[in-house]
Order: structure tokens, then sequence, then C-alpha cells
């Protein structure tokens, strides 16, 4: 997501939206109380409704024009989440909330795309180096990644059921991921103890 985020107030004037639209790009605005809480999103669709039907009001605001409620994203949703909501609801840019609601960042169709433009080799490399080598320190010959169109499949034997659960999840996690196909088996069911556990009692190979 963008942090710097361009946002506009209820009271706002249209022509100080369009202003900015045409200034940077952009193609919608968050509106935000005093709290910094989004209320709703001025578009670009909006202004240009309100030009054509001649708003009577003399000074339109962003209060009188703003789309309610607002779609956005919380800022630990997964980018997958917020790619649907975009697809869904035919928008280009979604504001990114925290936990109270308050405006935090912007994230755009392009960030978005950027993340899916990885292509599967760069994402099945990222799984198998980063996540079973160096963060879980498995052995790689015991663990098949393959990558489709972003979905990654994993087969093989874990020690524990913790263990296929967290290489799962952290796949689920990695950059242009769209989902994660479990084909894991594993030996005995239980939580994973971390790395540095298993390899004491003897579960992983030297």
């Amino acid at each position: 997501m963008t942090g710097d985020v361009v946002r506009a107030h209820g009271g706002t004037p249209a022509a100080e939206l369009a202003c900015w639209m045409a200034e940077f790009g952009f193609n919608g605005v968050p509106v935000v109380d005093a709290d910094d809480k989004v209320i709703g999103v001025v578009s670009a669709t909006d202004l240009e409704r309100a030009r054509r039907t001649g708003d009577s009001s003399p000074a339109p605001s962003a209060r009188t024009l703003m789309s309610t409620p607002a779609r956005t994203v919380r800022a630990d949703d997964s980018v997958v989440r917020a790619a649907r909501m975009m697809s869904s609801y035919g928008i280009g840019r979604l504001p990114v909330v925290d936990e109270e609601a308050r405006l935090v960042g912007m994230l755009t169709r392009r960030d978005v795309l950027r993340l899916f433009a990885r292509s599967d080799e760069e994402i099945r490399a990222e799984v198998i180096d980063e996540i079973v080598l160096r963060t879980m320190w498995l052995d790689p010959a015991g663990i098949d990644v393959s990558v489709r169109d972003g979905m990654v499949t994993l087969e093989g034997a874990m020690d524990s059921s913790g263990q296929a659960a967290a290489l799962v999840g952290m796949a689920r996690r990695v950059d242009g991921v769209t989902t994660v196909v479990d084909r894991l088996a594993h030996r005995r069911a239980g939580p994973w103890r971390g790395p540095e556990r298993e390899q004491a009692d003897g579960a992983l190979p030297s």
C-alpha cells in the first residue's frame, strides 16, 4: 500500500477534489472524520454524476457527493482478499484501515497486479529457499513444491500435523500466492515446536 494518502473531510469542496484527481491521477479520494476514520469515498464517477445532474447546492462538498459505506480493507488482510473486493465491486483503489477504522494507506489495482505479476518460478524458489530451508530447516528433497498460476501445491511427509500446518500457513503469505493446496502427510498429530527443538530431538535430517 501507499502510506502517504491524500484525504478529504466532509466539507472539502467538490472543485478541490476534482483538482486533486486531475493533478495526481486519482480516480477516488477517501473521506475521513475528525478521528481520521474513513466515512466514505468520492470517486471520479461521483463528481461526474454531480456535474451532469447540475447539483443545485451552492458548493457541493465531499459529504454530499461521497459513496457510503466505504469499501475498505484492514492492514492485516491478505492481498488476495483485496483483489477479490476490487474485482467484485469494480473499483481500482481501496482505503486501508487499522483496527479502529482509521486510514493508514491506500491500495491500488496497480499495487495488487505488481505482486501477482511474479512468475511461478519466483514463487516456488521463495517457498523452497526462504520457508522450507531457512525458516523450517527441512530437507527440500522430501517436500515437493509446485506452482501454477500462483497456486502452490505442497506434497510430502512432515513430522507432525503442526509442522505441516505451519508450512501451509507460511506459504499462503508469500507475495503472489493465490491459494495453497495441502497434500502433506504427517507422522504424528501434535504441534510444531520449531526447528531448534525438532532438530534437537532428531526429527530433522542433519
